[in-house]
C-alpha cells in the first residue's frame, strides 16, 4: 500500500549576533568586528536564500545581552529593511518587543517592510517582564505575566486593524480630477482596550500582502493561547517528538477555542544546532564551545549536535508530531548556517522533504496562508 506523501518541511533561521553560543564570537572563523556592519547582515541572509529558507528572524531586545556574550545589537525592523532590496524570496521577520513600543508605530514600520520587500515581511512580537528593559522607557511599572500577554495580544489586534484601514483600492491616483486616495475606502479603527486607545487609520496603504505575516514564541500555557488566537505562526519549544505532538495539539485546541478555522497557525519548532559532516565532531565542538564559555550551553530550545543527515532524520520525526517545520538557531554563524544551507537542505531535498526553489512571491505563500480579505470593506 502506497504511504501518503508527507508535506514538505518550513525551514526557517533565527540570526543573533555571532550565533546563539554565548562563546560564538571567539571561533575562528567568526566576525565579531563586522557585526554592527550593514555586510554582515546581509551575507548571512543571502546564504539563507541561496538555501532556499521559507524566512529568516532577526532577534532584538531592549537590554544589553549577559556578560562574556556579544553585547550590543542593531535593530531587528531596520537590519531587515535594509536586506529586504537585496533579495528576492526570502521572508524577513525582524522581532519587536511590543511591551515598550507602540503598535501605531510598528504597524507602519512593518507595513513599510512588505512594501519595502515586495510581500515578505513579517514581525515576531515579544513581551518583556524585565525591569532594566522598562527603566529605558520609564513611563509604568512591568505589568505580570498574564496582563503581559494579554496586552501583547491587544497590540496585535491593533497592528492587524491599522493594516486593514486602507481598503486594497484606496488609492485611485486619477490625476484628471486630483484625487489621490478615496477616503470612504480609509477607516477608523477606534480601538479601545485596557492599554491602548487608537482612533487610525494607519498613514500607510494596506501592505501587499494584506497582512504581513504575525508570529510568537510559544513556550507554555498564556502564551500558547496568544500564539493560538492572534498570531499566523507560532513557534514552540519541545524536547522531543513527544512534546511537539502535545504542543501542537493544545494549539489546535485553542485554536479551535478562538474561533479560528483548523490549520489557521502554522506550528515551527525552535531547535538550537551544531552541525558538522562528520560524526562526532559537533559534539566535540559543542564542548569545546562550552569550555571557551565556562558553563554548558544552556537554552530553552532542545540543543542538537550531529551531522546534517542525523537532524534530518530528527526533523523528520518530529513533523510526524505535528509540525509545519522549524526554526533552526545556529550556534555559531556562519558556520552553522552553511552547515544548514549546504548541507541540511540537500539532504533534505534528497528525501524529497523540502523545495528546489522558491514558489511564491510573499511569505504568507511560501507557508500556503491566503492573503486574508479586509474586515472593512463593504
Amino acid at each position: 500500500m502506497t504511504q501518503p506523501q508527507r508535506p514538505p518541511l518550513h525551514l526557517a533561521v533565527a540570526l543573533d549576533g555571532a550565533g546563539w553560543h554565548p562563546a560564538a564570537w571567539r571561533e575562528p572563523d567568526a566576525r565579531p568586528g563586522q557585526l554592527l556592519s550593514a555586510d554582515y547582515w546581509t551575507g548571512l541572509v543571502a546564504e539563507a536564500e541561496a538555501g532556499r529558507l521559507d524566512f529568516v528572524t532577526f532577534e532584538d531586545g531592549l537590554a544589553l545581552q549577559p556578560s562574556g556574550q556579544v553585547r550590543g545589537r542593531l535593530d531587528a525592523v531596520l537590519i531587515a529593511a535594509r536586506v529586504a532590496p537585496l533579495t528576492r524570496g526570502i521572508g524577513l521577520v525582524p522581532t519587536v518587543v511590543v511591551t515598550h513600543t507602540e503598535p501605531f508605530h510598528i504597524a507602519k514600520a512593518i507595513a513599510t517592510l512588505d512594501y519595502v520587500s515586495g510581500g515578505r515581511a513579517g514581525v515576531r512580537v515579544r513581551v518583556s517582564a524585565r525591569p532594566d528593559e522598562a527603566a529605558h522607557v520609564g513611563r509604568r511599572a512591568v505589568p505580570g505575566p498574564a496582563d503581559l500577554l494579554a496586552e501583547a495580544a491587544d497590540y496585535v489586534e491593533v497592528i492587524r486593524r491599522l493594516w486593514d484601514s486602507w481598503e486594497d483600492d484606496a488609492e485611485i491616483r486619477d490625476a484628471a480630477t486630483g484625487r489621490f486616495v478615496d477616503i470612504a475606502r480609509l477607516h477608523y479603527i477606534d480601538f479601545e482596550g485596557r492599554w491602548f486607545s487608537v482612533r487610525g487609520p494607519s498613514i500607510t496603504p494596506r501592505p501587499p500582502q494584506g497582512q504581513p505575516l504575525v508570529a510568537a514564541l510559544a513556550h507554555r500555557g498564556p502564551a500558547w493561547d496568544l500564539a493560538a488566537a492572534r498570531t499566523d505562526l507560532a513557534l514552540v519549544t519541545p524536547q522531543d517528538a513527544a512534546q511537539a505532538g502535545a504542543a501542537s495539539a493544545v494549539i489546535r485546541q485553542r485554536e479551535e477555542a478562538a474561533g479560528r478555522p483548523a490549520g489557521t497557525v502554522r506550528i515551527l519548532a525552535d531547535l538550537a544546532v551544531v552541525l558538522d559532516p562528520a560524526a562526532g565532531a559537533a559534539a566535540a565542538r559543542r564542548a569545546r564551545l562550552d569550555e571557551r564559555a565556562g558553563a554548558p550551553w544552556a537554552s530553552d530550545a532542545e540543543i542538537f549536535a550531529g551531522t546534517p543527515a542525523e537532524l534530518a532524520d530528527l526533523l523528520l520525526d518530529w513533523q510526524a508530531a505535528g509540525l509545519a517545520g522549524f526554526r533552526l538557531r545556529p550556534a555559531v554563524l556562519p558556520h552553522d548556517l552553511t552547515q544548514i544551507t549546504r548541507g541540511l537542505v540537500p539532504e533534505l531535498q534528497r528525501r524529497g522533504a523540502f523545495r528546489r526553489d522558491y514558489e511564491a512571491d510573499t511569505l504568507r505563500g511560501l507557508l500556503g496562508l491566503a492573503r486574508p480579505a479586509n474586515r472593512y470593506a463593504a
